[in-house]
């Protein structure tokens, strides 16, 4: 695979999202977390560790 090949990924819209499109979407890469603006998908993910991306979605929920 070269750098030039898309790869497929499971994409999952936040369900905080609002249904003006105004939202996020992530993907697992390995032992990143991939997230983009559904809005402008082009622009291309923000990559985050698998553990701040945990630690984010907990403290969202409450849980630190």
């Amino acid at each position: 695979m070269t750098s030039q090949t898309p790869v497929s990924r499971a994409w999952r819209k936040s369900s905080y999202s609002d249904t003006a499109q105004q939202c996020v979407e992530v993907a697992q890469a390995g032992t990143a977390c991939l997230v983009r603006d559904t809005r402008n998908r082009t622009a291309g993910p923000l990559a985050f560790p698998a553990s701040a991306w945990t630690a984010f979605t907990r403290s969202l929920k409450g849980g630190d």
